[in-house]
């Protein structure tokens, strides 16, 4: 578990002790890993830094209404296809050759046949799984399940490697029992103020102790507003590394340039409006 906190620290991403030893079980059990959290709290960057950490390739697969198979899984070359079956009429071919166009050949790879054909075990991420439906949740069973997929065209492929599944969750709608019974779970919170500026030292390595701290101090208390959008990590990391290019050393100096840098914490119009001079002001005292 220290092993993995320590790689997963060489590329940049701050886990605590219990991420570390779900994503160990993870990989042990070669089960799937269901990560739920705010948006911007760093579920989808761990994908990242865990196929860093282990030098695999990273497979993505961003869910959203409406996905279907032939977007994740496979698709028929059809243009392909159609060119083989003139070529193959020119040649007066036999009806029964003609059935070869659904070949291997022809198969278009799409982000989960191409997770389980590899040689080495990729990390693959199912990005926001929430919003894809509920059909195609129930169709990730079976490579959840068996880690294999069946092509009817075609035959059932079975994975050539077990790959290191993450999928992320952010709550847009209810996810079946039976997805929950064939994944690890871990609820990811926003980091407490010492994992934050860990990671801020990680990311932004030149900035000050003191604005790291204030940056914190003050983040930690915006997310106890009633905000539409809360800040998450990265917008954390970007409103640091805004203050640090404006040459502020000290948040409670310069405050127009503080409020008018905002913009990297506050994503909508209510929640600027929310964060007047008035209550940038309350804010600033609290955080030094």
């Amino acid at each position: 578990m220290k092993d993995l906190q320590q790689k997963l620290e060489k590329v940049g991403y701050i886990a605590n002790s219990e991420m570390a030893a779900i994503l160990n079980l993870m990989q042990q059990l070669q089960r799937p890993l269901l990560i739920e959290g705010e948006a911007g709290v760093g579920k989808t960057s761990i994908a990242q830094a865990l196929a860093n950490a282990a030098d695999c390739e990273l497979i993505r697969m961003q869910c959203y209404e409406g996905l279907d198979s032939q977007s994740a899984v496979y698709e028929w070359n059809y243009s392909k296809q159609l060119l083989w079956i003139n070529m193959q009429e020119k040649l007066d071919a036999k009806k029964e050759d003609l059935s070869t166009i659904f070949d291997k050949s022809f198969l278009l790879e799409r982000p989960l046949l191409k997770a389980i054909t590899q040689i080495n075990s990729p990390v693959l991420l199912i990005d926001e799984i929430d919003r894809a439906d509920e059909a195609f949740e129930a169709f990730l069973l079976e490579l959840l399940s068996e880690y294999q997929i069946t092509i009817p065209e075609y035959s059932t492929i079975n994975a050539t490697s077990i790959p290191m599944v993450i999928l992320t969750s952010n709550g847009v709608r209810h996810l079946s029992d039976a997805l929950r019974r064939r994944c690890l779970y871990y609820y990811m919170p926003y980091p407490d103020p010492e994992r934050e500026m860990q990671i801020i030292k990680s990311r932004v390595p030149n900035i000050d102790d003191t604005l790291s701290r204030q940056i914190v101090s003050f983040v930690q208390h915006l997310r106890e507003k009633d905000l539409r959008k809360l800040p998450g990590v990265a917008e954390t990391l970007d409103w640091a590394m805004a203050l640090l290019g404006l040459g502020i050393k000290d948040i409670s100096i310069e405050r127009q340039s503080i409020l008018d840098s905002l913009g990297c914490l506050l994503k909508t119009r209510e929640d600027k409006q929310l964060i007047n001079a008035a209550e940038l002001d309350r804010l600033i005292r609290i955080s030094l």
